[in-house]
């Protein structure tokens, strides 16, 4: 449980990723909220943290109309149903009501339909396939906003069969037209270009320091301005280009792929790999209070991987080598196993191609190499998923690695690396020892700051 401090900075941030790990009661109206509640932040004098729902409820106070405290997601009292709408909304948001339907999607979870339409009221006040459709429309109108697709592959990219089912879904659900909401432009751009905002500031060299660093030849490329790489989504291939806008603070992102129907998918996987959706004044006002120690600079972002996977295979060859070393073997690993596209790029490897692999081409200790493989293998067949805090039940895999592939592979916030070299370096250089609790629950962004002292 965090404490009253570090629910707080939370709160304040609104930070969606503490949304069910606690909730905020106001003594002024009687009502507990959520920490992503849009309703106008309360003083804190008026306000009271509970661990659960449930709590508050006992306590006397009754749940918000707005932003339904007692579906909280990672709520204790909802641990049980947590599990299965996180999958549904995945599958669903992964295309499994436009290629399937309800029944169908049930049959993958496990459980009835009446169930999953419980959970989805509970949740969002809609049916699975209201919140299926409402989120495709959502899609689209981004696209008919900002690229040049005709309004046919804007249909297929956002997941709809047909050109007359998504007008009518759209106008249903934007009360507009795609013909009345889109802008006039030309329309003979090669790629799909969207623009991605950001909340300033944003510390774009240092993020570009990172990445180029650690690229590798033919996977990803940097520039004074851009970050590129190859990525495969399911069956979709192809390749981004993100480029920096200070002046807008923003991203302009073009993309080059195989298909449309993963796009949306895609789209949030880049904005973590960014890190777009971080409040860094907030973070940082939050670190300059628990860890005054430490000077701070401005608008550093959490350096993303591709995916999970990705990331922990990364860590895994970066254990107990140097970077330099490190790079090598991941540039081997790319080379011999990644699938090349037609302009010559390579892209990351598969699970299934590692573990099919006997790896002798990786001058690494033969434990290390089966730990490589022993992931791959598990990560493909299902064993493991995309949550690296249970990967510690592989042998080889340790706390730290599993750390590193959270940290990179799925943002998480809170990550201390404390057996990271450069964070060690960085703390024997300072005079005054730094209190890690108070850091919490952005110790991500504590790890980021220590890196900035000596990478």
């Amino acid at each position: 449980m965090l404490d009253p401090q570090q629910c707080r900075s939370a709160r304040l941030a609104r930070d969606a990723r503490f949304d069910g790990r606690f909730f905020i009661a106001v003594s002024t109206t009687g009502i507990f909220c959520r920490p992503v509640c849009p309703a106008t932040l309360p003083q804190e004098r008026h306000v009271r943290y509970f661990e659960s729902a449930v709590a508050a409820a006992n306590a006397g106070f009754r749940p918000c109309l707005r932003c339904r405290p007692d579906s909280a997601p990672d709520s204790p009292a909802w641990m049980g149903a947590r599990t299965t709408l996180t999958r549904a909304i995945s599958l669903i948001d992964s295309g499994a009501l436009q290629d399937g339907n309800v029944a169908r999607l049930c049959e993958r979870l496990g459980i009835g339909e009446r169930y999953l339409r419980q959970l989805f009221q509970r949740r969002f006040g809609v049916s699975p396939k209201a919140y299926a459709l409402y989120r495709q429309c959502l899609f689209a109108k981004k696209l008919l906003h900002e690229t040049t697709l005709p309004v046919v592959d804007v249909a297929h990219a956002s997941g709809f069969s047909s050109l007359r089912r998504f007008n009518d879904a759209f106008k249903r659900q934007m009360a507009l037209t795609p013909t009345e909401i889109r802008r006039r432009r030309s329309r003979k751009s090669a790629a799909l270009t969207l623009k991605l905002a950001y909340r300033p500031p944003y510390q774009w060299q240092r993020l570009r320091h990172f990445h180029a660093l650690h690229a590798i030849a033919g996977l990803e490329w940097v520039s004074e301005d851009t970050l590129g790489r190859t990525i495969r989504h399911g069956t979709t291939t192809g390749h981004f280009e993100a480029r920096h806008d200070a002046r807008r603070h923003q991203f302009e992102v073009t993309l080059v792929l195989s298909e449309l129907g993963d796009l949306h998918a895609i789209v949030r996987r880049i904005r973590r790999m960014l890190d777009l959706d971080a409040d860094t004044q907030t973070i940082e006002a939050h670190l300059h209070q628990s860890v005054p120690a430490l000077p701070l600079a401005e608008g550093l972002r959490l350096p993303g991987s591709w995916d999970v996977f990705e990331a922990g295979i990364r860590a895994v060859l970066g254990q107990q080598v140097s970077m330099a070393a490190a790079n090598r073997l991941i540039q081997q690993l790319v080379d011999r196993l990644g699938e090349s596209d037609e302009e010559g790029r390579r892209r990351f490897p598969t699970a299934e191609a590692i573990a099919a692999s006997d790896l002798d081409f990786l001058k690494l200790p033969g434990n290390r190499r089966d730990t490589v493989r022993r992931l791959a293998a598990a990560y493909a067949s299902g064993e493991i998923g995309d949550d690296p805090q249970q990967w510690c039940s592989l042998k080889g895999i340790g706390p730290w690695t599993a750390n590193v592939a959270d940290f990179r592979g799925n943002g998480n916030p809170d990550i201390w690396l404390d057996g990271d070299v450069g964070v060690r370096r960085a703390l024997a250089a300072l005079t005054t020892p730094l209190d890690l609790a108070a850091a919490s629950p952005w110790r991500s962004y504590l790890t980021l700051q220590l890196w900035n002292r000596v990478i």
